[in-house]
């Protein structure tokens, strides 16, 4: 076997293993193959003042040299603002980064910083001499926007964004709801895109792509034994590329990942449909375990512009079996004629987990970053720790809240954080379902599927199981999740109360729309605007992704308890959807917590809008979920973080009180914040003991539908006090409509101040 070169630097200045092709474009054009892809990473000090950090990634033929970007601002963002001046003048010139390449493709690194202004700022970026591959290709914009110093991003979050196995994408018109996204975006630019995972789905490697014949083998035990070979792990590797390049290019998705910036963090269909929450005993099968390491190397290339693995998992090199602390060893046939980075640095905004994950053998990678002024973010990698009684490490929780509680000790401007989890955390239990699935009531029709092919489409290919048990046994709320997730809010409250900041989950995963929410028992009679248990569960999904049948969303809302997760704490979803989207009627007059219902007595019959037939898409009692493709919209209600307030909003919201100062925040409180802004804090009253907390339990919830100030996405509403945020779902009117037309549906969410009356709440009451 041939010695492995140690690594060296290549002209580019890059360090890393492996000589690559050996090949030398001859032309002036930078060849590009998908791109270009632009990222978040962070705000820092670094460079003297505030200041943002970015990269751009672009996929080329190999052999480009030295290729070069350019960026440059352009001006404000806002036409009131025509005579903003830049701190910096004139183009900057950033030189690209090699991170990987071998004879068929190049992937190329960017890293932007520039100083963020005392204004909304438009930047543009340009590549010198690039040129696609597929001349039919249009060049994609090449500009994005950076909120002011001090406000906070305006941030677009979806999931989902794929087709699973066997959809009619025509039917669903492709991925139409971008294009609404790009209207939005054009309308009021948004600062960062939060993908929620399945940001791809590769479900079909298994069936028309190089699984299809492990797949169609019928016995469990040879499926398990089956080796990963380096043929095998060859032809995975370039089905994942070539759906990559597919789907990252394709309009009007890449139309809007060169211009919005993304952040991401993976789930199970950007590796393949239910990874990790299959039998143990069937997950560290080696066609798994390979599978994974694949999906890995072009998540870690596509989604977070990182340099690889130097190489992935296969049966024929032994070595790459045996993981240690920094992963998959390197194989020399699978370095061969390759290039890969290693001198990548980390980011600081990684928080890196102690060990490799049961399945994926790399260490987990979360996110901690700021989004702006006064909004921290922490998006948890729940994939790669993932087994079916596990969704992380205690190790990596630990590493993750410390890193947050040195965040929120270290800027008390912070008032939110908004964690993403990818699945819901607050949403109905389907214990029963599971619990059918799993009884020994299934085990004879499992023998006759098993034997006979009977009930073929009710059980999945892999481990012989219901199909839908990997995706229950995902949830948090599956039984076996039941204490981690205990744990992971009572955390979550922990910190809320200490640093008083507000936190909002982010989930997506269930194809549906729905708002879960965290808060104390109407018994303790706290306020919201005082309640460090009040956590929304924003769940968006999908963008792209079909919905469920009408009647899983109804069958869910008829599940909609009041749920206890402690003798404090209670939770259940909102009823938001006052009515489906693109209907009239008294939709928008009727808000919520009236005795208005959805239905046809509120336009909620089939239709037609724009001339595209509507459909039902809920019962006349649902009012909880919404089983339409929708995305999400989460911005600051009071940007400037002022005491005034938008008139209409308030106009339009009689429920709210104001405290005085004193009352507002009483001494003695966590932290501190103005006598200005606490005197404009509007103060909702306490839910009633009896009441339905289904219903609005605040300032910010009253009016939640496509009648609420927040509904559009467009306009701050000024509700929730100077630290609010607004969050809209704008949810498909109809799966024909090509243009991806969406209805809104909004809400508030109050900043927290946690006052002496209600600090030692949850520890000394």
């Amino acid at each position: 076997m041939a010695d492995i070169l140690p690594p060296q630097p290549g002209p580019d200045g890059t360090v890393g293993v492996g000589t690559g092709p050996q090949v030398i474009s001859t032309t002036d054009r930078f060849e590009v193959l998908v791109g270009p892809l632009l990222n978040y990473r962070r705000m820092s000090n670094e460079a003297g003042g505030p200041t943002w950090h970015g990269s751009v990634l672009v996929v080329t033929t190999p052999g480009q040299r030295n290729p070069e970007l350019s960026l440059s601002p352009i001006g404000a963002a806002r036409a009131n603002e025509p005579e903003a001046a830049f701190s910096i003048s004139g183009a900057s010139t950033v030189a690209g980064e090699k991170l990987y390449e071998d004879p068929h493709k190049a992937f190329w690194r960017f890293l932007l910083t520039l100083p963020i202004q005392s204004f909304e700022s438009r930047w543009k970026y340009s590549i010198r001499g690039l040129a696609y591959e597929d001349r039919s290709k249009e060049e994609k914009p090449q500009e994005f926007v950076v909120p002011p110093v001090s406000e906070s991003m305006r941030i677009l979050f979806h999931s989902c964004n794929g087709f699973s196995v066997g959809t009619d994408v025509e039917a669903w018109s492709g991925p139409a709801l971008w294009n609404d996204v790009l209207r939005m975006h054009q309308e009021k630019p948004f600062h960062v895109m939060i993908g929620g995972g399945d940001q791809i789905y590769n479900d079909g490697v298994r069936v028309d792509g190089p699984l299809r014949a492990w797949t169609d083998i019928g016995n469990p035990h040879k499926r398990r034994e089956y080796p990963f070979g380096e043929t095998m792990r060859a032809e995975c590797d370039e089905y994942y590329f070539k759906n990559y390049v597919r789907w990252y290019g394709q309009k009007p998705f890449s139309t809007a990942n060169s211009q919005i910036p993304q952040l991401n963090i993976w789930d199970d269909h950007d590796i393949i449909d239910g990874f990790g929450s299959y039998t143990d005993r069937f997950m560290r099968c080696a066609v798994f375990r390979g599978i994974g390491g694949v999906a890995h190397k072009y998540y870690m290339l596509f989604q977070q512009h990182l340099a690889p693995p130097k190489s992935t998992f296969t049966t024929d090199a032994p070595k790459t079996t045996e993981v240690g602390p920094d992963g998959t060893p390197v194989d020399p046939v699978q370095i061969k004629n390759t290039f890969v980075m290693v001198n990548d640095k980390d980011d600081p905004s990684y928080i890196i987990g102690s060990k490799p994950g049961p399945y994926v053998e790399e260490r987990s990678r979360s996110i901690y970053c700021q989004l702006g002024a006064r909004i921290a973010f922490c998006g948890i990698d729940a994939r790669t720790e993932r087994t079916r009684h596990q969704v992380n490490y205690p190790e990596t929780y630990k590493q993750i809240f410390d890193r947050l509680t040195h965040e929120f000790e270290a800027n008390k401007e912070l008032k939110h954080l908004i964690l993403l989890l990818g699945v819901p955390i607050a949403y109905p239990r389907l214990q029963w379902l599971e619990n059918i699935f799993s009884s020994p009531l299934i085990a004879p029709i499992k023998f006759l599927n098993k034997r006979f092919g009977f009930g073929g489409s009710v059980f999945n290919k892999f481990d012989g199981n219901v199909d839908l048990l990997d995706d229950l046994d995902d949830h948090y709320t599956a039984h076996q999740h039941k204490h981690e997730r205990r744990e992971l809010i009572l955390m979550l409250q922990d910190l809320a109360k200490k640093h008083s900041v507000r936190v909002s989950i982010l989930g997506g995963d269930v194809h549906l729309g729905a708002i879960g929410r965290f808060y104390s028992n109407p018994k303790l009679g706290i306020p919201a605007e005082s309640d460090f248990r009040y956590m929304p569960n924003i769940i968006s999904s999908a963008i792209t992704n079909k919905p469920p049948p009408q009647a899983v969303a109804n069958l869910l809302a008829r599940r909609n308890k009041i749920h206890h997760l402690d003798h404090d704490t209670d939770e259940t979803l909102l009823e938001i959807f006052d009515k489906d989207p693109g209907h009239a009627g008294l939709g928008k007059s009727a808000t919520n917590g009236t005795t208005a219902t959805n239905g046809t007595a509120n336009g909620n019959g089939n239709g037609t809008a724009n001339g595209v037939k509507i459909e039902k898409k809920t019962s006349d009692s649902n009012h909880a979920t919404m089983p339409s493709r929708n995305y999400a919209i989460i911005a600051e209600s009071n940007p400037t973080a002022t005491t005034s307030t938008s008139t209409s909003a308030s106009a339009s919201h009689p429920h709210a009180t104001t405290l005085s100062p004193t009352q507002a925040q009483a001494p003695g409180s966590v932290t501190g914040t103005s006598d200005a802004a606490s005197a404009s804090l509007s103060t909702s009253t306490p839910p009633d003991r009896k009441a339905n907390t289904r219903k609005p339990m605040h300032v910010g919830e009253q009016g939640a539908g496509t009648g609420h100030p927040a509904a559009q996405g467009l306009v701050a509403t000024g509700l929730c006090g100077p630290f609010g945020l607004d969050v809209t779902l704008r949810v498909e009117i109809s799966n024909s409509d090509r243009e991806g037309r969406t209805d809104g549906y909004g809400f508030s969410v109050p900043g927290l101040e946690v006052g002496r009356a209600y600090v030692d709440q949850g520890s000394r009451w």
